[in-house]
């Protein structure tokens, strides 16, 4: 009786160690990923130049993120913007940056950025004279800080408002869904990617049970002796 609860034990261990462990990915918490621009596009604040840039989220509390934007070689931070909470119907295999729509000649503008095998994704934060003339060209609402964010800090407590078409203002929440509707942080609720296989978890599960039936098979042999 004793060999056969041993048996037991170690099969069990086996088990759960086979069920609850699986590789952690660097990028699942900051969401860093590398952009590469093919001409020069408009981020809030600033233009950045054709390139490669380094997109990593800050996470905050609420409902904001601060969205922090490096070179390359993510050794250099470039500028750091706020955005809120924006959602699509289908996920992609691969991160997405929308653009607005921009009158010919002028620079794109970035609208928002979704990760990987996620719904949730973040929309940009514009200043609020550039907000007014985005609402205004597009005939949408653009998120706004109300007043200036003189410096990063100033990020987690600037207010901000929904510049509408036609120079008006509503608050924020009226304009933009920014509750995430799965968690208290959307982008936190990883989707996992459609292709992913149960199949080596099933063949593992077989073998423990194979050993599990010698286990028995060699307790009850003992027993017998």
């Amino acid at each position: 009786m004793r060999a056969l609860k041993t048996v037991l034990a170690v099969l069990t261990i086996a088990l759960c160690a086979a069920v609850l462990v699986r590789p952690a990915a660097a990028d699942d918490l900051n969401k860093m990923t590398k952009i590469t621009f093919s001409q020069p596009v408009e981020i809030p604040g600033r233009i950045l130049p054709a390139g490669t840039y380094i997109f990593k989220l800050i996470i905050m509390q609420g409902v904001r993120n601060i969205v922090q934007i490096s070179n390359e070689d993510d050794n250099k931070v470039i500028t750091t913007i706020l955005a809120i909470h924006d959602y699509r119907l289908k996920s992609t295999k691969e991160p997405v940056i929308e653009f607005r729509e921009r009158p010919s000649n002028a620079p794109a503008a970035v609208r928002a950025w979704f990760y990987a095998f996620q719904t949730a994704g973040l929309e940009f934060v514009y200043p609020k004279a550039r907000a007014v003339e985005l609402a205004a060209q597009q005939n949408v609402p653009v998120p706004a800080e109300q007043t200036e964010a003189t410096t990063p800090a100033r990020l987690e407590t600037v207010p901000l408002v929904a510049e509408m078409p036609g120079n008006t203002e509503e608050p924020i929440t009226q304009a933009f869904e920014t509750t995430p509707a799965r968690s208290t942080n959307a982008l936190m609720a990883q989707e996992l990617p459609k292709t992913a296989s149960p199949l080596p978890l099933i063949g593992l599960v077989g073998l423990i049970s194979i050993g599990l039936g010698a286990g028995l098979r060699l307790a009850i042999a003992m027993q017998v002796l």
